[in-house]
This record gives C-alpha cells, structure tokens and sequence, in this order.
C-alpha cells in the first residue's frame, strides 16, 4: 500500500479483529522480553487494549488495572461501578470491587489475580519509564513490588512503540479529526475581527470545531502580539486583537479518542518583511521534514532536515525543544523529533511536523514562529493529514 485511503469515513467502534491483532502484538513482545505478562493503569493504554471507552477517567478517586497475560485476553480489574461498561467489550475476565475503598482499594483483588497467572519467567511488564506514568497510588506500586510475586519490569518503550504503529482503522480515525479541524481553521476568517478579544475567537473557534463534527476540544492554545507572539502554550487571554497584530492557535481536537494536533497562523490587516520571512522559513521547513518522513530514515533525520533551514532563515533559537512528535490516542505521543532521538520511523507511524523558531521581528523584538501538520507514514513516504497551511501569511481585514 503505497499511500492509505483516507476518503472512508471512519465508524466510530473498532472490530474485534483491530484488539485481537492488538492484543498478538503485545504478546509477541511479552515473549521477547521474557513476560508472565504486563499491568496497565492509564486510559488510554487500558483503553488501547479493551476498548474501554469512558469520560469517567476525568475522576481521580478510583484505580483501574487490566492485566496482559501472556496468552489468552486480558483481564479487568476494576471497580464495580465500571463493570456495565467493561462488559460490552470484547473482555470477559472482569473482576471488581466496591471502589472507593481505602484500606484495600483494589489491591487485595488484583495481586490475587496476578498469582493466578503462570509464572514462567517470574517477571511483569509495567510502564515505568519515561513519557509513562501509574495512575495509582504509591502505597499501591510498594504492595506490588513486596507482594507480587513478580520483579516489576519496565515495558514503557515498548508499548509506546506498539502503539506508534497505527492501523488503518486508527489513521482513518486521525484523518477524519484533521479533516474536521482543517475546515474549521478554514473558517476563521468569517469570524475573527479586530477588536476581538483571543478568548472571544478561540471560543467561536471551539464552537466551530464542533460544527463540523469533532467530539471535543480539550487543547486549544492561542497567542497574538504585534508582529509577533511571544508564546505558544498559553492563553488564549482576554487580550484584544488589533491592527499589526499576529495570532496563532494551536489545537489538539478530538473525534472518538484520537487527536489531531496541528496551528496556523494569521496577521491582521499586515505585518513586516522579518514575521512574513519567518513564516516563510518554517514552511519551507516543514516541506523539508515532509520529504524526509519516510520508512528507514529516522525522528533525527526529520530534525536535521528542518533545523538547517531555520538556522538560514535568521533562527535566534528553537524554543519548542523538537520539531514535532507521534500522535495518536494521547495529544502527544513518542517519539520526538530531536537532533539524538534516532527513532527509524516505520510504515503506519502518525508524526507530527512541527518546526518553531525565535526571531527579530521589524522592531528588534524576539519574537515565535511554529508551524505544525499531521502526517502518517506509508510505505514510499509521507502523506498529510491535516489540509496543509497557506504558502504565505494569511491576512486578515
């Protein structure tokens, strides 16, 4: 498959066969790395493997565990207010308890079931490491490692590289939130006027995503100034937008627990010869990156296809720290595109391409420029996601 078919609108369950080929993955793994099997804590990993799709993680009060086993399907271990849901998943070992429950919540019930699998190896796979985390209690991890019965083994790279390599059901997915999100960027200019406060657009912005179908807008950044921002992860504010001033938002929408995470930028009435060359730059760079978004290079080659541009296009510095990073299930995802990352970049893998750079704007002023696009990678190159921005600098009357 030279480039993927992304007209297909995506439904909005997968098939069974999407976690059993999952849940294979995982086990191939657990065997190369000499697992009895692995213990999941986060949503989007338990969600990743069940199915288990729910608003409910917003609340902090309760654990929830799915375990991998080395063979067979996985097993929930969750608190009971959970099990309806569970239930209509393709798991069937559901074990619960009446959660809140302090003195014991959860633990007693899940190291039982942990010694229920066999141990061949004595060793369990946990996401220890870095970009992971628990969603447990530490009193719980030190009960893990006391009475476990297992030597706790970080499997944290590992499932984040089982999870990079998207099917195609999960980059149709992708697509269809970037194709909702691109359209709406494309109607900002009906909208945003001088004398509009950041919050006023980005709220009109926010209604507009969901007009056009996404489910919702958990990350929706924005910043304006004269001739320039200054920031890329604040606000928006109540900051009025005048004459000169440029404004970026950036988003990261949602359409049935996928991402797109992608900017643009706009000027209002003009700006100077220095904003629209760093605009200029950064596109240019972005092509660059595209180009070089291909199976056997790597997130490095990505970075050193990008930066040098920068650095011709009068680059103070890159104050974003990477050029970009995977997408998918989280709003950002490994791995990153940095000068030492080295991550060979694989067919089916969602990156972003996101080059930012500090500059001198007309007034002497440092100022930002970040541009980003979603792409996935196919078996000859890359392919976009997200609609690609203008050439040059939007203005806006």
């Amino acid at each position: 498959m030279a480039q993927y078919d992304l007209k297909e609108l995506p439904i909005r369950d997968f098939g069974l066969a999407e976690y059993e080929q999952r849940m294979s993955r995982a086990q191939a793994m657990m065997r190369e790395q000499k697992l009895d099997g692995v213990l999941l804590t986060t949503e989007t990993n338990v969600r990743y493997f069940s199915g288990y799709f729910t608003q409910f993680w917003q609340s902090p009060t309760r654990p929830w565990f799915l375990i991998l086993p080395a063979k067979g399907k996985p097993i929930a271990v969750i608190p009971t207010i959970g099990v309806v849901g569970m239930t209509s998943t393709w798991v069937d070992d559901i074990r619960t308890w009446p959660s809140p429950f302090p003195e014991d919540d959860g633990v007693s019930l899940l190291n039982q079931t942990l010694n229920e699998l066999p141990k061949r190896f004595g060793r369990l796979g946990m996401t220890l490491g870095r970009e992971t985390h628990l969603r447990m209690p530490q009193q719980q991890v030190q009960s893990l490692y006391a009475s476990s019965g297992f030597e706790l083994v970080d499997v944290s790279r590992e499932i984040l590289h089982l999870r990079s390599i998207k099917s195609a059901a999960e980059i149709n997915r992708v697509a269809h939130i970037c194709s909702i999100t691109s359209n709406a960027f494309a109607q900002l200019p009906s909208f945003a006027k001088l004398g509009m406060t950041e919050r006023e657009v980005v709220a009109e912005f926010r209604m507009e995503l969901l007009r056009q179908g996404a489910d919702h807008s958990p990350f929706i950044v924005s910043s304006s100034g004269p001739d320039g921002y200054d920031d890329i992860i604040m606000g928006p504010t109540d900051r009025v937008i005048e004459e000169g001033d440029v404004l970026i938002i950036d988003t990261g929408t949602v359409w049935q627990g996928y991402f797109c995470d992608f900017d643009r930028n706009w000027c209002f009435g003009d700006c100077s010869g220095q904003t629209k060359a760093a605009y200029d730059t950064v596109y240019q760079a972005t092509s660059a990156g595209f180009a070089a978004a291909k199976p056997g290079n790597t997130t490095s080659d990505l970075y050193r296809a990008m930066w040098p541009i920068m650095q011709a296009g009068g680059a103070l510095g890159n104050d974003v720290g990477r050029l970009g990073h995977g997408l998918g299930s989280d709003l950002t995802e490994w791995p990153s595109n940095t000068a030492t990352d080295e991550t060979m970049l694989e067919v089916g893998m969602i990156m972003t391409l996101e080059p930012g750079m500090s500059y001198l704007n007309a007034r002497g002023e440092v100022k930002q420029m970040v541009h980003e696009e979603n792409i996935v990678i196919t078996q000859e190159g890359a392919q976009w996601l997200s609609t690609r921005a203008a050439a040059t600098l939007p203005l806006l009357n």
